[in-house]
């Protein structure tokens, strides 16, 4: 299959390009005779087989990562006067789901070994208003889920985990998302697989899953397939306010496939990780991440130093004059609009500061060859 750029033709290495195979095409296509095209047995096998996968009790489908981590906020009674806890560096989602949710957004400065929440700074923000701590596993790599749990314990925390960029990822070999209340998962088409939008809940507690199995599809009792195969299908109760933020058959189907080669997939993109960190070993103004088997490799990562007259930024616009997309992944979080009005911090960003001057994410995807990654570090390193 031939990699192209969605945006511009001149593009030689796209950013990202998702894996849709014959078989992926052939298993959507089967679901679209379905005459159930939501809400149905599809989404349930695709339930069951991810909590099967991360070993989790239970698994709820819902439209995206951003409705999983708002049902989840929702479903803790997390709201106005209350304090979440989060990472400076994540994509905005974190934050826009807890102001969502009517609570405030605390940001937490990041550890600038693995661009992971630092657990130092999370205790340093933490408040009487405190009620929640949102890590997110960043890039595919696992934060210190032991340390995040006994702080929680000790101050009577939920942990809700953002785990958007962590399918397959896992910590002292459990699966992340496990570790908290609830594990939120993303298939956006950059994702490890993809839904082309979707999402995932996982928890182990009964009383989150009937929370969000109500609240994703309007607040109602009974679902699409228990209203149509016993009694009237509009006799039903509906007992708070709910949301539509359902997945249907066709991304469910497509999820399931993708699910099937998981391990696979995220296998390729280690392998590609480790040839980046390959191409760079002799380079000290170039620092690469830590690649271990526990990480899923969403993305790759790695920092520039200033070196001579070069920096990220011009090294990004190098790469892109050679038809080379690359990005940052992120732009700090109190760096937007939104947040200097919405969020608080009760301690240093000095490292996410310093970390949004000197990362920029390479071309990662599970079918980029060599001959590609090699076109890139080579442009770097020229």
């Amino acid at each position: 299959m031939t990699v192209k750029d969605a945006f511009d033709n001149s593009i030689k290495v796209p950013f990202f390009a998702p894996e849709v195979t014959d078989q992926d095409r052939k298993i959507v296509f089967n679901a679209l005779k379905s005459p159930l095209l939501t809400d149905g047995p599809v989404l349930r096998k695709f339930e069951a087989r991810f909590a099967s996968y991360t070993k989790s009790k239970y698994a709820v489908g819902v439209s995206n990562a951003t409705s999983a981590l708002h049902l989840s906020l929702r479903a803790l009674n997390i709201g106005k006067d209350d304090e979440v806890i989060i990472p400076d560096m994540t994509f905005v989602a974190t934050a826009s789901s807890v102001i969502l949710a009517g609570a405030t957004p605390v940001l937490a400065d990041i550890d600038s070994r693995d661009l992971n929440i630092s657990t130092e700074s999370i205790e340093k923000n933490l408040t009487s208003k405190t009620k929640a701590i949102i890590p997110v596993h960043f890039a595919g790599k696992s934060c210190n889920m032991n340390v995040i749990t006994r702080i929680a314990e000790k101050h009577d925390l939920f942990i809700i985990e953002d785990c958007a960029h962590a399918l397959g990822t896992r910590f002292d070999g459990k699966h992340v998302g496990t570790f908290g209340d609830a594990g939120c998962f993303s298939f956006y088409p950059t994702k490890n697989i993809t839904t082309i939008e979707g999402g995932m809940i996982t928890t182990n507690s009964k009383k989150i899953t009937d929370y969000v199995q109500k609240a994703r599809n309007h607040g109602i009792l009974k679902s699409l397939t228990q209203r149509y195969t016993k009694g009237k299908p509009w006799d039903y109760d509906v007992v708070e306010a709910g949301y539509n933020y359902r997945i249907d058959e066709i991304r469910s189907a497509l999820g399931l496939s993708q699910l099937e080669r998981l391990e696979k997939i995220n296998h390729r993109r280690r392998q590609a990780c480790k040839y980046y960190n390959q191409k760079f070993h002799d380079y000290e103004w170039i620092e690469t991440p830590t690649i271990t088997e526990d990480d899923s490799c969403h993305l790759y990562i790695m920092r520039i130093k200033k070196h001579g007259s070069s920096n990220r930024d011009k090294i990004f616009e190098r790469l892109l004059k050679k038809g080379i997309r690359t990005s940052v992944h992120y732009k700090p979080l109190h760096k937007f609009t939104l947040l200097k009005q919405k969020a608080k911090t009760h301690g240093s960003l000095e490292q996410s500061k310093n970390a949004y001057e000197e990362i920029i994410s390479l071309p990662l995807y599970p079918q980029i060859t060599r001959k590609l990654q090699d076109v890139v570090a080579d442009t770097i390193t020229q």
